[in-house]
């Protein structure tokens, strides 16, 4: 090639290589049709799992809530607690309590708190997991699966190297020219051995084996061997036995008896959870008895500063008021409505709490409202006899107690296993050879004759073995057992201090429960008489103010203190029954105090009728006595769950006490102390007049004040309900007829209630849309 040649392919090669530029390429496929749907850009990316779960209807069909500006409902559901128990334990398959509620403002996520939250499936769960069979209990799993370790093993494998059932051996040999030796080994192995193991709760160890072999090979079949393939069967019994470590019943069934516990743990644990949720409903129902209250008292203080602001008012237009009375006036009556909204805003929230423990939909058209109320009986604890109860009768102390039981049975297995091991055993061997391995009937012919079968050979009997069996091992310093014996020392020592820590922190808190019962009551009374004289005042200051003899803001001042004391009242009433359940909730009795007991599930027929067979079989067998190596007992037997219905039986003393009352001397009978009124109604506008303008509804349908519309409007509409006990009435007697301020209580009649409601119909509620403007009237009618 001429240089000029050369020089053009040079130039020809830079050019490409200028048009390509240096930059990696795909390389080219002939078979590529352009699809790249496989293709990937990314190594992960959030995806949706393939799976179909039916959601629930009060999931997907849930209404929208109820808020303050759109309080639309549909009726109102009067619920009593043990209903709203009822539903809650029918409604959860997940044992829900407040704390699986995430609260407004955390970003925490459902997982964790539903995930870890108790099921109806824990104790099955628990009892039917598998464990890893050594004496731990957190190993332990359950005793179905802990008891497999008795039962009978059966295997069958080849009997040649890795398991092999049969082989073929055809290779040559460094071998010379020898006739009894051929160059090529051909040769067929092959063979199966079939066992069957018992362990015993003792130790033993039975094994019942057979193993059949087969052989064919071509290396001395010209002078040495009668036959060129045969057949060998054996059939072995062998029995071992410890002597020192691993030996006797109760060291071998320590982890059934591990098992068992964590089932009673787990049964424990389901039972704690459950008392939660009652507990969590309970509170929650009294909280929403205590918002309807609120509002009730908020609606009274709202009524009455409309009232006072009306007043003020028309004095402010005659000049007889200065414009900070007016003014003062209406930031009092805005106050009151506030907290009147307030107070429905909590109402809502309480009562979607108590839907959520119930397991029903956020909001389903209805408004739920306690009808149990909150008792005013004077209730009395024997300190003595609830003591007891708690450290009797307590979940947590009873699965901590059953940890502290399982960490003994870990001590009695951790020092088996400072013994050496020390087995011994025996084996006895009977075994067959023969040309066939079995034919139809016997022949009478003998190995090494052909037509002989090893079987035949075998139940003859012509060839028996046996064999002693001993095995000594021991660890030279023991160094490893004594340190897994001295942490199974120091986890019992830690759970016993635990359960010590425990049982003194629950008589702590039954102890401030026992004092909360007693320091609420006395709160309610004092709040009452607070309650009533603050009603007095209202309606003498009141007086005063219309005859021009007080100022406006001594009237609003006893306004807001009647208010105050009013929502103490009911909170201190609904604290002091709080404090009871707390009580119970602290001995173990709330399940029972609610009418509760844990029961397990019925199971099919089939399996009633198999216990009953099983326990037939067990009654005609031979029992066996095992003496001193028997486990030891465990368990005092079932909890009785209605231990506190026994409390009245002779020689016991009730551990809750209403004290009957006590005649008071006649010589020191004093009045009766004034029951507090709610006070008049506020009157209804008559039409065409002015006045100011509460600046729009006065308030939602849910929570109108009680007004009396004129005669046509009560005509053009129907009343609607009232989702308030009556907003007027009086407040209950709470046993303090004959008290007065200072004074000891006397004992409660259980029969002091508050008084009922009166008729709605005879105080129509204000519809959504109503505006109340502010008039005099001189219609008293109520």
């Amino acid at each position: 090639m001429s240089r000029q040649t050369n020089s053009r392919v040079a130039w020809l090669m830079l050019a490409l290589i200028s048009f390509t530029g240096c930059h990696p390429t795909q390389p080219f496929y002939l078979q590529s049709d352009g699809d790249l749907s496989h293709y990937l850009d990314k190594a992960m990316e959030i995806e949706f799992p393939d799976v179909h779960a039916e959601s629930l209807q009060d999931t997907t069909q849930s209404l929208s809530p109820m808020t303050v500006s759109n309080p639309d409902f549909q009726e109102i559901w009067d619920v009593s607690l043990e209903e709203c128990v009822t539903i809650a334990l029918q409604n959860s398959k997940t044992v829900r309590n407040l704390g699986g509620v995430t609260p407004f403002g955390f970003a925490d996520a459902l997982v964790e708190r539903t995930g870890g939250s108790t099921t109806v499936f824990d104790p099955a769960i628990q009892a039917s997991s598998i464990g890893s069979g050594r004496p731990a209990l957190e190993q332990a799993g359950g005793v179905e699966a802990a008891l497999a370790a008795f039962d009978a093993q059966f295997s069958m494998v080849g009997s040649g190297g890795a398991g092999t059932i049969w082989s073929r051996v055809d290779r040559p040999r460094n071998a010379g020219n020898n006739p009894f030796f051929p160059v090529a080994q051909d040769q067929d192995i092959g063979g199966i051995r079939t066992s069957l193991t018992k362990p015993t709760a003792n130790g033993s160890r039975f094994t019942l084996t057979n193993q059949t072999d087969y052989e064919r090979f071509n290396n001395d079949t010209r002078g040495f061997a009668a036959l060129n393939s045969d057949w060998t069967t054996t059939l072995e019994v062998r029995w071992d036995q410890p002597l020192l470590r691993g030996r006797g019943t109760m060291v071998n069934r320590i982890p059934i008896v591990l098992a068992r516990i964590n089932e009673d743990i787990s049964l424990t644990q389901f039972e704690s959870s459950v008392r939660n949720l009652v507990l969590d409903i309970e509170n929650t129902y009294l909280d929403l008895h205590r918002a309807y209250r609120n509002l009730e008292t908020a609606k009274t203080g709202r009524d009455s500063a409309q009232v006072t602001w009306k007043i003020v008012y028309e004095k402010w237009n005659e000049g007889v008021e200065p414009v900070q009375a007016e003014a003062q006036a209406r930031e009092q009556y805005f106050n009151f409505r506030a907290g009147v909204e307030r107070s429905l805003q909590e109402l809502y929230n309480t009562e979607t709490r108590l839907r959520w423990l119930m397991g029903l939909a956020a909001t389903d058209g209805r408004l739920i409202r306690p009808i149990d109320e909150p008792t005013m009986a004077r209730v009395a604890f024997d300190w003595s006899a609830i003591r007891t109860e708690t450290l009797v009768r307590s979940p947590e102390l009873r699965q901590k107690k059953w940890v502290v039981k399982a960490r003994e049975l870990e001590i009695i297995a951790a020092k088996n296993n400072l013994l050496p091991q020390l087995d011994v055993g025996a084996l006895y061997r009977w075994v067959g050879k023969g040309d066939e391995l079995i034919n139809a009937n016997r022949n009478g012919l003998n190995y090494p004759q052909q037509g002989s079968t090893a079987v035949e050979e075998l139940t003859g009997g012509n060839y028996q073995e046996a064999a002693l069996i001993f095995n000594f091992a021991m660890p030279v310093g023991f160094r490893r057992e004594m340190a897994g014996v001295r942490n199974a020392q120091l986890r019992l020592a830690r759970e016993k201090a635990q359960l010590e820590d425990q049982e003194l922190n629950a008589i702590h808190l039954l102890s401030t429960a026992y004092r909360n019962v007693d320091s609420f009551y006395v709160q309610a009374e004092t709040h009452f008489n607070r309650w009533s004289a603050a009603e007095k005042e209202v309606e003498s200051v009141n007086a005063l103010y219309r005859g021009g003899k007080q100022t406006v803001d001594l009237v609003l001042e006893a306004q807001r203190r009647r208010a105050d004391a009013q929502i103490s009242y009911y909170n201190a009433l609904v604290d002091y029954n709080k404090a009871i359940a707390e009580v119970h909730f602290r001995k173990g009795s709330l399940l029972e105090y609610n009418n509760i007991e844990l029961a397990e599930g019925n199971w099919p027929q089939k399996a009633y009728w198999d216990a009953l067979g099983l326990a037939r079989q067990r009654d005609a067998s031979y029992y066996l006595n095992y003496g001193w190596t028997r486990p030891d007992v465990v368990s005092q037997g079932p909890v009785d769950q209605g231990m506190g219905r026994g409390m009245a039986v002779e020689g016991y003393a009730p551990t809750e006490l209403i004290p009957a009352p006590e005649p008071t001397p006649a010589d020191e009978q004093t009045a009766p102390l004034p029951m507090p009124d709610a006070g008049p109604a506020p009157k209804s506008p008559p039409a065409g007049e002015l006045g100011p303008v509460t600046g729009g509804p006065a308030m939602p349908a849910l929570n109108a004040p009680i007004v009396h519309a004129t005669a046509a409007a009560r005509s053009a509409r129907p009343p609607l309900e009232n989702p308030l006990r009556n907003g007027s009435q009086p407040a209950g007697t709470f046993g303090m007829d004959s008290l007065r301020p200072g004074m000891p209580a006397q004992a409660v009649s259980s029969t002091n209630r508050l008084p009922s409601a009166g008729s709605e119909t005879a105080m129509p509620v204000q519809p959504a849309g109503y505006t109340a403007q502010i008039h005099d009237d001189a219609d008293t009618s109520r």
